[in-house]
């Protein structure tokens, strides 16, 4: 299968690493395309430069995975990086006369407003209360208005080599709890990516909307707690702790399991274990 992978940085990479392992061709775009793996088509591309053309699209291309990150958290860098990068990308494809069976959106868990500490799975209306969810919601409406087989798949909070944010807070110190529970969630870098493929190849045909999260919402202070217990250091005290920017919600994966899906790292605990091991790399 020729599958295109549209902005491929850390978790587009892992995607289409462990698509040419599975024996498909895969073509990635992105801005220093130098920087991709020598496995890859590697393609120079700035999806979000409405100055340039975007390259020409294989015709036979079967897997769209379309996985921008937006530089910085402001309204014009996600309009430019997620609703203009998905127009500009289906305009190209309607060029090239291209018809994947299958195009993949990977967005963010944000779309959902505060739940109140509830549970929130797909068939939970969103709330994007912050302009930058805004913008990925209307991303996702322009893509599930396509033919074929448009996916969605909402991350939660990505973690892996290299994301080591939550790791140095309670390492030097700087970490707070907040003394009072603050639902987190969260998934690893490498499930998913292999839920990318897992929704991109499966015999069965897929939803159209998925939650990538593992399968245990946490109390922050748990998760710093069981950091602190590793590292060897003091467990943080209490103060003013960084809270969820989307709202207090715990995020359920049924719909993804039910697809067949397995993980490799259930919870925070394998995780973040694999991570202080030193496993996987963070790539470019």
């Amino acid at each position: 299968m020729k599958v295109l992978i549209l902005g491929a940085g850390d978790l587009g990479t892992e995607a289409g690493l462990r698509l040419v392992a599975a024996g498909h061709e895969v073509t990635a775009w992105r801005r220093r395309a130098e920087l991709l793996p020598a496995s890859f088509i590697a393609v120079s591309a700035d999806l979000g430069d409405s100055e340039r053309a975007l390259p020409a699209i294989d015709p036979d291309t079967e897997l769209v995975v379309f996985t921008p990150a937006a530089p910085e958290r402001s309204l014009e860098a996600y309009r430019r990086t997620y609703l203009l990068a998905a127009q500009r990308v289906l305009s190209a494809l309607e060029r090239d006369n291209v018809h994947p069976a299958r195009f993949i959106m990977v967005s963010s868990t944000a779309v959902y407003g505060d739940a109140a500490g509830g549970w929130v799975d797909e068939k939970t209306p969103i709330d994007p209360r912050a302009e930058t969810a805004q913008v990925l919601a209307a991303t996702e409406d322009l893509v599930l208005g396509q033919s074929g087989t448009p996916i969605v798949l909402r991350l939660a909070g990505i973690y892996g080599p290299g994301r080591n944010h939550l790791i140095n807070q309670v390492r030097d110190g700087k970490a707070r709890t907040a003394g009072r529970v603050v639902w987190t969630n969260r998934i690893h870098r490498d499930d998913a990516a292999a839920a990318i493929v897992h929704l991109g190849t499966t015999e069965k045909t897929p939803e159209h909307l998925y939650l990538g999260v593992d399968h245990e919402p946490v109390d922050l202070a748990e998760v710093q707690g069981f950091l602190a217990e590793r590292l060897g250091v003091a467990p943080p005290p209490e103060g003013e702790a960084s809270v969820n920017r989307g709202g207090d919600r715990r995020l359920s994966n049924a719909r993804l399991l039910a697809s067949g899906f397995e993980f490799a790292f259930p919870t925070y605990r394998e995780g973040y274990a694999s991570v202080l091991a030193g496993e996987g790399v963070r790539h470019p």
